[in-house]
C-alpha cells in the first residue's frame, strides 16, 4: 500500500505543474510535421519537458457528388479531405518559451490550438 500512495503523489505533482497543450491540425502532412518540428526545436532550446508529439488520428470527410448535371445519376465523382492532428504536451514551460512559442512563424494551413 505504501507503493500506491508514493505512485499517487508522484502523479498529482505532476497535474499540479503548469502544462501547455498544443493541438495541431492541418489537410497537409508534410507542412503539420515541419510546424511540429519548429515548435519542439523550440522547447527544447529552453529546457521544457516535452511529451509527444502523439500523431491522433486522421479525419477523413468524404463527398460524393454527380458528374453530370441532369441524368446518369450512376456516374459519381468522390472527394476527401483528410484532416492530420497532432498533440504535443509541454510540462513546467518558463516565461521565456511561451514568448518564443508566440513569435514562431508558421506556415499558412496550419491550425494551433493552445490550452494552458
Amino acid at each position: 500500500m505504501a507503493q500506491q500512495a508514493t505512485v499517487q503523489s508522484k502523479s498529482k505533482n505532476t497535474a499540479e505543474g503548469q502544462r501547455i497543450r498544443i493541438k495541431i491540425k492541418s489537410y497537409d502532412h508534410k507542412v503539420i510535421d515541419s510546424s511540429v518540428r519548429q515548435i519542439v526545436d523550440t522547447a527544447m532550446r529552453y529546457g521544457a519537458e516535452i511529451h509527444g508529439p502523439v500523431p491522433l488520428p486522421t479525419e477523413m470527410k468524404k463527398y460524393t457528388v454527380n458528374r453530370s448535371t441532369f441524368v446518369h445519376k450512376d456516374s459519381r465523382d468522390q472527394y476527401e479531405m483528410r484532416t492530420h492532428k497532432r498533440l504535443i504536451d509541454i510540462y513546467n514551460p518558463s516565461a521565456q518559451l511561451i514568448d518564443a512559442l508566440m513569435d514562431l512563424n508558421l506556415p499558412a494551413g496550419v491550425d494551433i490550438e493552445i490550452k494552458m
